[in-house]
């Protein structure tokens, strides 16, 4: 996927904290670090959507729609 430059301001002791995952060999550099902290963050995001989009779901209605689309169907023969 393309990649795009971006310049951002980070607090010293943030930046002090990817330089030590740098160091460490955990990263090869600041802004492979920064794109996988920024990767997670997305990831977790869409997750706690997905949760709350699944609470608005009443279940009793879902369960009452899976079993309306069940009756009269068969599994095909093979």
């Amino acid at each position: 996927m393309p990649s795009a430059k971006v310049a951002i301001t980070v607090e010293r002791e943030l930046l002090r904290e990817v330089d030590r995952w740098v160091l460490r060999g955990a990263y090869p550099n600041r802004s492979q670090a920064i794109q996988s902290a920024l990767r997670q963050q997305v990831e977790r995001w869409k997750h706690r959507r997905l949760i709350q989009e699944l609470k608005k779901l009443n279940p009793k209605e879902e369960r009452a729609l899976a079993d309306e689309r069940l009756v009269g169907e068969s599994w095909p023969a093979s």
